[in-house]
């Protein structure tokens, strides 16, 4: 069998060729349409003298063009590569130079950043979709369907470290698919059917919206509703116009729903909503199906995984609080530390979440490094227990890592830059819990003897460095911060020190 992700577009079109796949504004394309495409892009690609394992990037919003450019990709066998559009050229060109891309795709909003990114590493071609598209594709090549395996290398996903550098971590055609297929297998209700509506907001740069959306979409063969950016009014009137059955979001999403008029009405054809990527805060998920009728399924996963690890879709209960349990395809273990090393924890006990499946990735690129231990076991970082019915419930995240909208901030990054701000003499980057974006970034700063420094000049030094999630949402200016006895900075202390009003509640 042929393990190419790209492979589940070529069975939909073959089972549904005339149905609608893909609505963008007022553009619409079959899977036939949406399967030739792919193949002209395929095919230029490897025209361009691009071989396989290569990487190409993209730094495209939520499109078309995105959505041929990372299917054609991984059907020619390179490598994809997406990058958050909010990226600054300093970060694109990390990436750039860390992955070696041959080719970058921007659009006219990325343009001015990837093409100062790009200078960055010699050989790697620009081309602007906005204005070139139609140079990217060869229609009239016959594209040979090549064998895939399963180990073989689909996409980088740079992700957070605590080391405060990105890392690429390595997705294989068939741990991209054995995700899809645990999530095909829920029958009860199912995940998505043939005959779905999808409401596809969630950025494709990420694996949430690349992955359980998108791909699982194919895989279904569900129409798929693209929009490129999320505004509560005109997503409800997307899903009454289109009649959506099903919306994969956030919790910020369906908070921002709870406050418009008529959500309930709007999503009366609805019968599937799912949350991932940030906890959800039991309070939206009350007041939302009281609004509605309509009750959040949520699931929990991360890059590492091709997402999707526990969901409450399993059991087909939606249970607030909690993220399910493990999908079929998936084992989890909770995990300490004891005296002859780690053992499984007690029932009901908290322990860091240990997974092992096929959809699990194969390590950091270039290496592996990073990945799953001999025996096949991701060790996440992440801590759960398990309740009565063996669902989980996340207590804390990856440690010293901040989750902002499911996007991962590593605070020595944003560490690194605020050091250069005139008059900083020390500085902790920690996350606070938030309602609306899962976690707030909170910068402490000491000024050197001396000086003084403005929180706003601090704000508007990393607005110029970093990506706007990464930017801090308050700054505050404290005398200063506690240590360790190797004079490490002691964040666990931080709220000891401070109280909550360090921390900007």
């Amino acid at each position: 069998m042929n393990a190419n992700i790209a492979a589940l577009l070529r069975s939909a079109a073959d089972r549904h060729p005339d149905t609608t796949a893909l609505v963008v504004g007022e553009d619409r394309y079959s899977w036939t349409e949406l399967d030739r495409a792919v193949d002209a892009f395929a095919a230029g690609c490897l025209r361009r003298g691009i071989r396989a394992g290569e990487r190409v990037a993209l730094l495209l919003g939520n499109s078309y063009e995105f959505v041929v450019a990372y299917l054609g990709t991984v059907r020619a066998g390179l490598v994809a590569v997406p990058l958050n559009p909010a990226y600054t050229a300093p970060e694109v060109a990390l990436m750039l130079r860390d992955c070696g891309a041959r080719l970058l795709l921007v659009q006219e909003a990325t343009a001015r950043v990837g093409s100062a990114a790009a200078d960055a590493l010699p050989g790697c071609e620009l081309v602007d979709v906005s204005f070139a598209w139609e140079g990217l594709l060869d229609r009239d090549a016959v594209l040979a369907e090549t064998e895939t395996s399963p180990e073989t290398l689909a996409l980088l996903l740079f992700t957070a470290g605590t080391s405060g550098r990105p890392k690429g971590a390595m997705l294989t055609h068939g741990a991209l698919r054995a995700n899809v297929e645990d999530l095909l297998s829920l029958t009860d209700p199912p995940a998505v059917a043939d005959d779905d509506v999808v409401l596809l907001v969630l950025p494709l740069f990420h694996v949430y919206g690349l992955n359980t959306a998108l791909a699982l979409s194919v895989a279904a063969g569900a129409t798929i509703v693209l929009t490129d950016r999320f505004d509560p009014v005109e997503s409800l009137a997307l899903i009454a116009r289109h009649r959506v059955t099903t919306v994969a979001g956030v919790p910020g999403m369906y908070r921002a729903w709870c406050a418009v008029p008529g959500v309930g009405e709007a999503m009366a054809t609805v019968r599937l909503l799912s949350s991932g990527a940030a906890p959800l805060p039991v309070r939206t998920y009350e007041q939302f199906a009281e609004l509605t009728g309509l009750r959040i399924y949520e699931g929990y996963g991360m890059t590492e995984t091709a997402p999707v690890v526990s969901t409450t879709l399993v059991s087909g209960a939606p249970k607030p609080g909690s993220v399910g349990r493990p999908l079929p395809g998936v084992e989890v273990r909770l995990v300490e530390e004891g005296v002859d090393g780690a053992e499984d924890v007690d029932d009901g006990d908290p322990g860091e979440v240990w997974i092992r499946g096929r959809s699990v990735f194969a390590g950091y690129w270039p290496d592996g490094a990073g990945g799953p231990d001999a025996d096949g076991w991701f060790h996440s970082g992440d801590v759960a227990y398990a309740d009565e019915d063996g669902d989980l419930h996340l207590v804390d995240r990856r440690r010293e890592v901040i989750l902002v909208n499911g996007f991962n901030v590593y605070p020595r990054e944003i560490e690194q830059v605020i050091d250069d701000v005139p008059g900083v003499g020390e500085v902790a980057v920690v996350g606070v819990p938030d309602d609306v974006t899962g976690e707030a970034v909170v910068a402490l700063v000491v000024p050197k003897v001396g000086a003084t420094v403005a929180p706003d000049v601090v704000l508007a030094h990393c607005a110029q460095r970093l990506a706007r999630f990464k930017c801090p949402s308050i700054v505050r200016v404290v005398p200063e911060l506690p240590h360790s006895a190797t004079g490490k900075i002691a964040k666990g202390r931080l709220r000891e020190v401070y109280g909550d009003v360090a921390y900007g509640e």
